[in-house]
């Protein structure tokens, strides 16, 4: 990682002090409604945050959210987690992401559907740390904000926009930047004192030949979901595709897999079409 990426990441301000406590709380064996209410209604970005997502298609409720309350209680404790921790991060990270060709609104949506991918497919199967799985689907796409910055800043928006387009995100990353958007990210929650489990997650997915093997299943499933719902084309036919190879590949049931991704496919074009 170059010295640039890693002192732009030093000087990141600290995390706000919710967050410090959602995660905290988030390490909890029992964990409470009212308590994690209680920490969220403090944070008034969070609070904006988490109804804008509960009253998106994503989820499609019947009648509008209009309390943080309401939210959590329709949401569940580990989606708003995510989201109060991944909103705030990247409100934190503020940066363009045209070099990536996407918005930030794009990016929370795909972050979005990435951990409600993660919350579908492993609740039909058993699997040891779901909640910190959920949780890195979620955020560990954020280092794009900070390898965003770094481009922008030397003047290579549209460079690396075409070549990104021409190959993929992974290799545009290595060739300008000499490293990934999963290092990054796993950089910047060491700089933030996150969770090991989250961060060596994330950190592990762009090189699952190394993982030890009792750790390994958690980030082949990570890879699938990254790759399956990656912020830039999420669900397209083409990432599902690559994503059930991979599936394949590291001997997962497919067929739990494809029935996850197309009921969370069916749900997002019925909410849309509301």
């Amino acid at each position: 990682m170059t010295e640039k990426i890693l002192q732009k990441i030093e000087s990141l301000p600290p995390l706000p002090k919710t967050i410090i406590e959602i995660e905290e709380f988030r390490k909890k064996q029992d964990k409470e409604l009212n308590e994690l209410l209680k920490i969220i209604e403090k944070d008034a970005l969070i609070v904006s945050t988490l109804l804008k997502i509960a009253n998106s298609a994503m989820f499609g409720f019947r009648t509008k959210v209009e309390s943080p309350s309401r939210a959590l209680s329709l949401l569940g404790i580990n989606f708003t987690v995510s989201i109060a921790i991944g909103g705030s991060i990247q409100n934190l990270l503020s940066a363009s992401l045209k070099p990536y060709g996407i918005s930030s609104d794009d990016f929370m949506k795909g972050s979005n559907i990435a951990s409600s991918l993660a919350n579908n497919w492993l609740s039909r199967f058993e699997v040891e740390y779901h909640d910190d799985i959920v949780l890195a689907s979620f955020l560990q796409e954020v280092g794009k904000f900070v390898l965003s910055s770094i481009i922008i800043s030397d003047g290579k928006e549209e460079e690396f926009l075409a070549k990104v387009e021409e190959s993929s995100v992974k290799e545009a990353e290595y060739e300008f930047l000499e490293t990934s958007t999963a290092k990054v990210t796993a950089q910047i929650f060491r700089h933030w004192k996150l969770s090991d489990n989250l961060i060596n997650l994330i950190d592990s997915v762009d090189d699952i030949s190394t993982v030890e093997p009792e750790f390994k299943q958690r980030v082949q499933i990570l890879d699938v979901i990254k790759t399956a719902a990656n912020v830039i084309e999420p669900l397209s036919d083409k990432n599902i595709a690559k994503a059930l190879e991979k599936a394949k590949a590291y001997e997962f049931d497919i067929s739990i897999l494809k029935s996850s991704i197309d009921e969370l496919k069916n749900k997002l074009a019925q909410n849309q079409e509301i």
